[in-house]
């Protein structure tokens, strides 16, 4: 049966909080390390995300922006929201987005631990002086070697950290954005404080996943106070991009735990970092991770992982797991997704080598010259 002999649900209108989507189809945020050096978004950036608005998609998610200036940088050429210039930059990307018709969503990442200028001389921090798991990342930049373990953040450091988060959701919103996603997921720092093998902390940000998943909530409150109805967003995932493997050890009573923490947000996005929603989702109970999360917190959910698959997709959607659809490589090989579900075409098959030797807008352009698509 094709897509127009049975509309899928993925193209009915969606109110996210106070955004009007067109239809439940995200744009996954993606890193694409194409920015300038100082992290001033670009014309080439501009375009780029005006082709997923073009495209049809309801919602446009940011790759991660860092947040401050000190230690929140992830990836050399990734953009900020800290500067006169990122805002300016981004204002012009915004501008073009919503020319488009969509509303664009700007992603707020620290990289704590993780961040691959530590190569270079960099300090990291994070949660407690614990190597991260896994190798850098060549894709993105990474000298292919083990990360160095970080320094414990002081109670100094963590407010600085929130600080900088309110600071960029305040630039964002200068920048026209429809609204932030505080990134407490995959690995970065957010995600460092509610992981317990990198939370060594005995204070009241260590211990129990109550105390682990405080940061992540103060963060949230602090950035609602400071802008009020804007909308807040959060993203959270159990598998990261250095330990795909990785669940809450608690399973569903940590989740309950989490969610419940995060009612303040305005939705709660859950990623599976690359791996298919039905590896990622499902608890020892049964249920999935981002059914629990629309019960416990009572907000939209987004999820993630594997959505090009259509008739997964409507699955989720139908059976009550989650509001909103989120795709990485099925949009990247698609930026007209829902306008093909809409027609009933063929779907682009996603082609890893469109992010070889890195992933780039540059690298990426290439590849279509190359291969035609």
């Amino acid at each position: 049966m094709t897509t127009t002999e049975l509309a899928h649900p993925a193209l009915e209108p969606f109110a996210l909080a106070t955004l009007e989507l067109r239809n439940r189809f995200a744009v996954a945020p993606m890193t694409r390390i194409s920015a300038t050096p100082d992290g001033t978004p670009t014309e080439q950036m501009a375009a780029y995300y005006r082709d997923y608005a073009t495209g049809g998609f309801g919602l446009v998610i940011t790759e991660g922006i860092y947040p401050d200036a000190a230690h929140s940088q992830g990836y050399f050429n990734q953009p900020g929201l800290v500067t006169a210039a990122h805002i300016a930059g981004w204002r012009a990307v915004v501008d073009a987005v919503h020319a488009a018709g969509a509303p664009i969503v700007a992603q707020l990442m620290h990289a704590g631990a993780i961040s691959q200028g530590n190569a270079r001389g960099f300090e990291t921090i994070g949660p407690s002086a614990v190597r991260p798991r896994g190798r850098m990342m060549v894709d993105y930049g990474g000298v292919g070697g083990a990360w160095n373990a970080p320094r414990e953040m002081t109670a100094a450091d963590i407010d600085q950290v929130v600080g900088g988060f309110v600071a960029a959701a305040e630039n964002a919103r200068a920048a026209g954005f429809d609204g932030v996603e505080i990134h407490a997921a995959n690995g970065y720092l957010l995600d460092q404080f509610l992981t317990d093998y990198t939370n060594e902390r005995t204070d009241e940000y260590g211990g129990s996943v109550e105390n682990r998943i405080r940061l992540t909530a103060r963060v949230l409150h602090a950035i609602r106070a400071a802008v009020g109805d804007f909308p807040v967003g959060v993203r959270l995932s159990q598998t990261k991009v250095n330990d795909f493997t990785y669940r809450w050890p608690g399973g569903e009573a940590d989740a309950r735990v989490i969610f419940a923490a995060l009612t303040e947000a305005s939705y709660l996005h859950i990623a599976s970092e690359g791996r298919d929603f039905l590896e990622t989702a499902k608890l020892p109970s049964g249920t999935t991770v981002t059914q629990l999360a629309r019960e416990v917190s009572g907000r939209p959910v987004i999820a993630n992982g594997g959505m090009h698959n259509l008739p997964q997709a409507a699955d989720v959607l139908t059976g009550g797991h989650a509001d909103v659809l989120s795709l990485g490589t099925g949009a990247l090989a698609n930026p007209d997704l829902p306008r093909r579900v809409e027609a009933g075409a063929p779907l682009a098959p996603f082609d890893h080598e469109m992010l070889h030797p890195m992933a780039t807008l540059d690298c990426t352009a290439a590849w279509r010259e190359r291969t035609g698509a």
